[in-house]
């Protein structure tokens, strides 16, 4: 099986090929999972404001807020097979004690609501929501990743297999251990890779990059500042056309913000110029920099595995009585987050796999892992990266998270 493609600004070469026997003996260990049929497909950008809707829709989550004159309404999150729906409901003749009690016990909504838009950004106003009481599985109406699965998955096991041992090993039996919540578990609830699959897409766009900047001839910060240029191209295109279609300037875009940082993150790795990244170290680091979010989210489809991994003595039985819904934060994983998940997951499973690795190279994935958010302020758990490695991922992550939003 060949893949031929390419990525970030059709610049990264993806040149995957994998004996036919050899795929078809990972896609029956590592199948695809079966995603929803795409019934529901409702986008709102398609809608013109003021238009009556009436939809049938998935809810994430819900909020009391008040508005500037302390008036109570309900900010709620749906979904559908198309993605992320934002509404209100105004609190009119006590609306919102009376949907409190059904938002709190049901997941699938028939919703009757006006389309309204506000900074260029469209939501609904929600008239009236009945719950279904027909069996519906809330995974039906959940987004999910229009990329063909897989070959997403040769894609990221040929990387796993160019690895060295026992770097190798690691990777594919935490694969073993987690695949069905991390192939089908989203990277985000809403900014980038927001829906089914967004996880297993974000970690290899994470290699990918990481793969380009490691053997890229000229070198690894040669390769960074070639992708940061890449964005200043597309900043400047974003610029331009808002002013040719004079548009407001003041609405951000993508890279609004980025290219100072990237810069000053590459500065930072530059101060390592005498070493020569590790590989295996850094792609250990990407496949775990974001597994945390199988524990840091929850919806519907989603199992207990990653949590009786970590807590195999924990009495589980509150989890198993949730309500599935959306995605949402889980409420337990939202205590820790998914950057420190990811560290107790690494730390683990080279237990649990018996993996034999130096102390120091523990600790420098286990930091890589830390600090990929780059700033505290950003939720690393760490001041600034301190290794090469560290700054790397940090990039790296950087640019793949944004680059989603850019497709």
């Amino acid at each position: 099986m060949k893949i031929n493609s390419t990525y970030f600004f059709e610049h990264i070469p993806i040149q995957i090929e994998m004996d036919e026997q050899e795929s078809a003996q990972l896609l029956r260990d590592f199948p695809a999972p079966e995603l929803p049929t795409g019934e529901y497909i409702f986008k709102l950008d398609d809608q013109t404001t003021g238009n009556h809707v009436k939809q049938r829709l998935l809810l994430n989550d819900y909020e009391v807020r008040l508005t500037r004159t302390n008036k109570p309404f309900l900010r709620l999150s749906f979904s559908n097979n198309a993605g992320m729906i934002s509404a209100k409901m105004w609190d009119n003749q006590g609306m919102i004690d009376k949907v409190l009690p059904i938002l709190e016990q049901h997941a699938v909504f028939d919703v009757e609501a006006v389309v309204d838009e506000f900074n260029n950004q469209k939501s609904l106003t929600v008239n009236q929501l009945h719950f279904v009481d027909e069996a519906v599985n809330p995974f039906s109406l959940l987004p999910y990743t229009d990329e063909d699965y897989p070959n997403l998955i040769i894609e990221l096991f040929s990387y796993l297999n160019e690895l060295d041992e026992p770097y190798s090993a690691l990777a594919k039996k935490t694969m073993q251990a987690l695949w069905t919540d991390f192939s089908i578990a989203p990277a985000a609830k809403g900014y980038h890779h927001n829906y089914l699959g967004g996880l297993l897409k974000h970690t290899i766009g994470l290699m990918r990059i990481g793969r380009y900047i490691m053997t890229e001839k000229k070198g690894h910060i040669e390769a960074i500042i070639t992708l940061i240029q890449l964005v200043e191209k597309d900043y400047k295109k974003d610029l331009y056309l808002a002013y040719k279609n004079e548009q407001n300037l003041n609405q951000a875009s993508t890279w609004t913000g980025t290219i100072d940082h990237l810069y000053t993150m590459t500065k930072g790795a530059m101060t390592f110029k005498d070493q020569t990244p590790d590989y295996n170290q850094l792609m250990i680091a990407i496949l775990f920099h974001d597994i945390g979010k199988i524990l840091e989210y929850d919806h519907a489809g989603m199992t207990n595995k990653a949590f009786e991994l970590l807590y195999p003595t924990a009495n589980n039985e509150s989890i198993k009585e949730r309500k599935q819904a959306g995605i949402n934060m889980d409420p337990l994983g939202v205590m820790i987050g998914h950057i420190p998940y990811g560290f107790l997951l690494f730390t683990k499973l080279i237990d649990e796999f018996q993996i034999s690795l130096d102390i120091e190279i523990i600790h420098k994935i286990s930091h890589s892992i830390l600090c990929h958010h780059g700033l505290p302020e950003w939720g690393s758990a760490v001041k600034q990266p301190q290794t090469l490695e560290g700054y790397l991922i940090h990039i790296i992550d950087y640019l793949d998270s944004r680059y989603e939003n850019v497709n």
